[in-house]
């Protein structure tokens, strides 16, 4: 909130309390819209893409393009925190594999490990 005031504004406790209220607020709707559509899809765990989704569906365009683009960086660099951490546990003491480990992330058994 500061950010977008002159320097020499000050923000009292009430409206910092509103905004926290407003923005509680907003979180629920989108999160309540993500789960209907969960329900009817009958899943039990709301994902970022529902979010997005959500966003969308309520108009908010503005904000869930970027999301979009926020999630998609994100799942990107975790793709890649989860590659380096899989190639160090596959290696072992002397730098070889774990071989029953590599073959259970080769078939998928570890998917997501």
């Amino acid at each position: 909130m500061k950010q977008i005031l002159p320097p020499n504004a000050k923000i009292s406790k009430e409206a910092k309390e509103t905004m926290q209220e407003c923005v509680s607020e907003f979180i629920s709707f989108v999160t309540s819209e993500a789960s209907e559509k969960c329900r009817m899809e009958r899943r039990k765990t709301v994902n970022g893409d529902d979010i997005c989704w959500a966003l969308a569906t309520l108009g908010f365009d503005d904000y869930a393009v970027p999301l979009r683009r926020y999630l998609h960086k994100y799942r990107e660099l975790e793709g890649d925190k989860a590659a380096n951490q899989d190639k160090e546990t596959l290696q072992g003491a002397n730098g070889t594999c774990a071989p029953m480990h590599a073959i259970a992330i080769s078939v998928g058994l570890l998917a997501g490990a």
